[in-house]
């Protein structure tokens, strides 16, 4: 009678906590406890709740571990276990005293576990499967009585009214949340204010309620029903849009694409792709008043075919249905807005192509409005300090570039602003060492500017002047050297007889004075004659090392002469096309002006070297003090010298000759001293 009554208050007890407003998993491990410490000792209590695979999971018991696994990851699959499966069929409590005699339970859990005697019960209630429950030892038989197998069947019913419970109270909770889901969708797409937003507020939601991101939604043409005038992609989507892309193109191909939609078009249900790359996903039409606007498509990244619950469809439905009238007024709205951007987008386009001429000029560009600002610059301007277009834009001119103002282009931008004329004028640059060219137009606005670098120009022009003056001093050199050379040659003859006559011994010195200026004037008129000749002549494939060597000697006793020093430094070059003479006389032009440009004790050096694949330099480099800027803007020039005896010819002729040999002079100078390089180009082989 005492057991009786332990027992009824037992059960008393459990029914009081499942009234209560316990989790589900905290009150299934009172059960679980009741019955393996207070109805029997035992090893081990599990109960196992069903899954969508059919396999039933360990939910609540003891131990928290079992064989090292955590008593959550046990797992019964009632295709290998034959005792789960007659008790799910039968409904029926089963237990087997001896394991080693019965062949219904999985072995593996039996040998690894050393069980004994095995109890397995249904949670069930009028006729409703909840669940499974499980009771062993370790290595030891359990020896149930009839009584308490009846005790664990009334303990394991009190789980199954607690399971039914909390099912049936989160039916009415998930009623509630779906109605709160539906008020937060109208709510939410009652602000949207444009076309995307109003989808991302529906793709959020579906996502929501199938926990699936990966939807696209195509829009449809509002005339033609066929055409897919747009595609939008959800904003948690696994998939990028180019993999959408590659899916529905497969799909295209395959013809299953194009008939998902027109069937989603023709019936507007929802439904799931019966074939193709989708096959299985679902596909939702996005209607209004029986016309379809779009459809929603919901994939699976893995390829898998989803399954969604009735409810589930059914909620979706209601999201879709409350997203049509907002979605419609926006797409109104957004067709509209369309036509704007497309003339907006007509315009941008013209004004593109104006801007894309503008920047296709290689010259600088800008324009200035009546207030003397900066509204557009071209990325070919340069703009002095260093500054960019942008710290300029909308900036006054004057103000931004203040030494502007102090040149030619002050006064003749004021003529083009005020007289609305076009002008064109030369003017240095006010910071750098080159000059510009500018053109100024006037337009409705202000006037716009063109500036172009005409450096190159400027030196053309001067080596222009240069080949002029030397083309002139052939002409001259030509023209009267045989009627000077003559009679000089004939005065020199008799000066030399005079001086042989005894008599007039005492004026040797006049005679010798006399003879060595007709020699002088003589080699001016040589030198006249090798400025003015632009004909290549006599051109072998020579060593340049070898043309320098050979004058060494003389460059040696010049400089030990005038207390100086000099270096060789020559490295392999190839041969190229050269007249010796003509560079021998360029090297001792240039080792000469050299010499003369230093003071003793200071060093002289003569090298070569190859520069690329096609350049062969021939460099001769002093330590003097530079070369004034003033002199060498004309230095080259015929006739103009700063020694006191020069004749201004010297530079002269070693620019003729590196022009006759397709050769180029480069000046390097500083206070450190000065380089002349000649740089010769070998003929490209084809």
């Amino acid at each position: 009678m005492l057991g009786e009554q332990t027992r009824y208050s037992r059960l008393a007890n459990i029914t009081k906590i499942i009234n209560t407003k316990l989790e589900l998993r905290e009150v299934l491990q009172h059960v679980t406890t009741a019955i393996s410490e207070e109805i029997m000792q035992c090893s081990a209590v599990g109960i196992f709740l069903p899954q969508e695979d059919g396999t039933f999971k360990a939910y609540a018991g003891k131990p928290e571990v079992i064989n090292g696994a955590s008593l959550h990851s046990q797992v019964i699959d009632p295709k290998t276990d034959l005792l789960a499966k007659e008790v799910i069929e039968t409904r029926r409590t089963i237990y087997i005293p001896d394991t080693l005699k019965d062949s219904r339970p999985d072995r593996t859990p039996v040998e690894t576990l050393y069980i004994k005697s095995l109890l397995g019960l249904p949670i069930s209630f009028e006729q409703e499967l909840f669940g499974l429950v499980f009771l062993f030892d370790y290595d030891a038989p359990m020896n149930l009585k009839d009584s308490e197998i009846q005790s664990v069947e009334a303990y394991v019913n009190m789980a199954a009214v607690a399971i039914r419970n909390a099912k049936t109270l989160a039916q009415k909770e998930s009623l509630i949340s779906e109605k709160q889901l539906l008020l937060d969708v109208t709510s939410d797409l009652s602000m949207c204010s444009s076309l995307q937003e109003c989808m991302d507020k529906c793709f959020y939601y579906i996502g929501k309620v199938l926990n699936n991101n990966n939807m696209v939604v195509h829009l449809l043409d509002p005339v033609e029903k066929k055409i897919i005038r747009a595609t939008k992609q959800s904003n948690g989507c696994q998939w990028t849009e180019a993999e959408w892309s590659e899916q529905i193109e497969k799909a295209q191909k395959e013809r299953h694409y194009d008939a998902v939609i027109q069937e989603a078009v023709r019936t507007q249900n929802i439904s799931y792709a019966a074939a193709g790359p989708f096959k299985g996903a679902l596909v939702i039409p996005l209607a209004l008043m029986r016309e379809v606007l779009g459809v929603i498509l919901v994939a699976d990244p893995a390829g898998e075919a989803p399954v969604f619950g009735e409810s589930q469809i059914q909620l979706v439905q209601s999201i879709v249905d409350a997203t049509a009238p907002t979605f419609s007024n926006l797409l109104y709205m957004d067709q509209l807005e369309n036509m704007v951007e497309e003339r907006t987008r007509e315009l941008a386009t013209a004004n593109e192509k104006v801007v894309s001429v503008i920047e296709s000029i290689t010259d600088g560009f800008f324009a200035l409005n009546k207030e003397w600002e900066f509204i557009y610059i071209n990325k070919h301007q340069y703009l002095p300090e260093n500054k960019t277009a942008a710290e300029v834009l909308g900036r006054n001119i004057w103000g931004t570039f203040p030494a502007w103002a102090e040149t030619l282009m002050y006064e003749e931008f004021h003529r083009a602003m005020i007289d609305r004329v076009p002008v064109h004028f030369e003017m240095p640059s006010a910071s750098e060492n080159y000059w510009h060219e500018v053109v100024a137009y006037p337009y409705d606005e202000g006037i716009c500017c063109l500036f172009k670098n005409i450096a190159e120009k400027k030196k053309y022009e001067k080596e222009l002047r240069r080949l002029s003056n030397l083309d002139l001093i052939g002409q001259m050199a030509a023209g009267i050297s045989h009627e000077i050379r003559n009679p000089m040659t004939t005065v020199r003859g008799f000066l030399q007889l005079l001086k042989q006559e005894n008599k007039l011994e005492k004026h040797d010195v006049y005679f010798d004075v006399m003879i060595e200026e007709l020699d002088r004037a003589n080699s001016i008129i040589t030198e006249f004659l090798s400025v003015g000749n632009t004909r290549t002549s006599d051109l072998q494939m020579l060593d340049l090392n070898a043309i320098v060597n050979d004058i060494a000697p003389l460059i040696k006793i010049d400089t030990f002469g005038q207390n100086k020093m000099v270096e060789f430094d020559m490295e392999d070059v190839p041969e190229l096309l050269l007249n010796r003479n003509e560079i021998r006389q360029l090297v001792i032009n240039l080792y000469r002006n050299a010499l003369d440009a230093m003071e003793a004790g200071k060093l002289l050096t003569i090298f070569t070297h190859q520069e690329g694949e096609n350049c062969v330099v021939l460099g001769v480099r002093d330590q003097g003090e530079g070369i004034q800027p003033e002199v060498l803007e004309k230095i080259g020039t015929p006739f103009y010298t700063t020694k006191d005896n020069g004749t201004g010819l010297g530079l002269g002729i070693c620019y003729a000759i590196a022009a006759r040999h397709n050769a180029k002079i480069e000046i390097q100078t500083g206070p450190e001293g000065t380089t002349f390089l000649t740089k010769f180009y070998l003929e490209s082989k084809e």
